[in-house]
């Protein structure tokens, strides 16, 4: 451990960890260690640069709370999410595929009937209804399955960015009919900016990238012997669809939102503006 060089260190730092240590634990951080010092030789960094890589770390440790997770940001804006959900879900073309959960879920959202209105108290929005089907890997329609389905708000936040407003916005538990069907009314997804006030902002800035996501809805589907899904359904035509800040967009998640004039809604209520419907269905694997 004497007289180490810029050579020899690695292979010492490596060579500390107890060979006693869980297999797992010694394999990850051995591969950390191998790769944050090709980094560091690959770059070599100055002093300075060091510290302040030190700091923006620190930055977004500090920026972390009960309502935001600037980490989670950080690894969606480097692709990181989305390679992790790649590997872990690796599923037969049949079933659906799933995209990043991003940093606003919440758990508990309320159980609400088959056909509610997702938006109640919502200001501003044109109203949307979303109906499918969830569906077996062989096209059989699954009873009860559990859609946890939440959104962004009309003014580009999600409830948790506004401790003004209510919380459980745009959120709730729907279960599919006998039939595998499932339907509610919301308002039109809009495109949104993640939050840009924090070092993942100021990182997207100095790389020439926008924060904007194109609009969407997240979906958590789940039921009994299935593997579960965290995907999103896409608003097509969006701008942002072929540059998400978070990389988690997939032709099969992009959905038609068709624009309806004032009339009949597909729930039977009259509408006295415009609306959209779209129609998508979930497949699940078996586990």
């Amino acid at each position: 451990m004497r007289q180490l060089t810029e050579e020899s260190l690695t292979h010492a730092v490596l060579a500390a960890t107890d060979t006693s240590v869980d297999p797992r634990t010694r394999d990850v951080a051995n591969a950390l260690i191998r790769h944050l010092h090709a980094f560091v030789r690959e770059i070599e960094p100055s002093e300075a640069e060091w510290l302040k890589g030190i700091e923006f770390l620190t930055r977004t440790g500090h920026t972390c709370d009960a309502n935001r997770q600037e980490f989670i940001l950080l690894s969606d804006t480097l692709g990181v999410s989305m390679l992790v959900d790649a590997i872990n879900h690796r599923r037969p073309g049949n079933v659906t595929e799933s995209t990043v959960l991003g940093p606003f879920h919440v758990h508990g959202a309320p159980a609400l009937p088959m056909g509610a209105n997702l938006a109640e108290g919502v200001d501003g929005g044109s109203p949307a209804f979303v109906e499918g089907r969830v569906l077996d890997g062989n096209g059989k329609p699954i009873a009860g399955a559990r859609l946890d389905v939440w959104q962004v708000r009309p003014d580009r936040l999600y409830d948790v960015q506004d401790p003004e407003q209510p919380s459980m916005q745009l959120r709730a538990v729907f279960h599919t009919a006998a039939d595998g069907r499932y339907r509610f009314r919301t308002v039109m997804p809009v495109s949104y900016a993640i939050p840009d006030d924090g070092p993942v902002g100021e990182m997207l800035r100095a790389l020439g990238r926008h924060p904007w996501r194109p609009a969407h809805i997240h979906f958590i589907v789940s039921a009994p012997g299935h593997a579960p899904v965290v995907t999103h359904v896409f608003v097509e035509d969006d701008p942002y669809l072929d540059s998400d800040a978070v990389f988690g967009v997939k032709d099969s998640l992009v959905v038609a939102f068709e624009e309806r004039p004032p009339g009949m809604a597909p729930d039977g209520a009259p509408m006295e503006t415009h609306f959209h419907v779209a129609h998508h269905d979930f497949s699940l694997s078996a586990r």
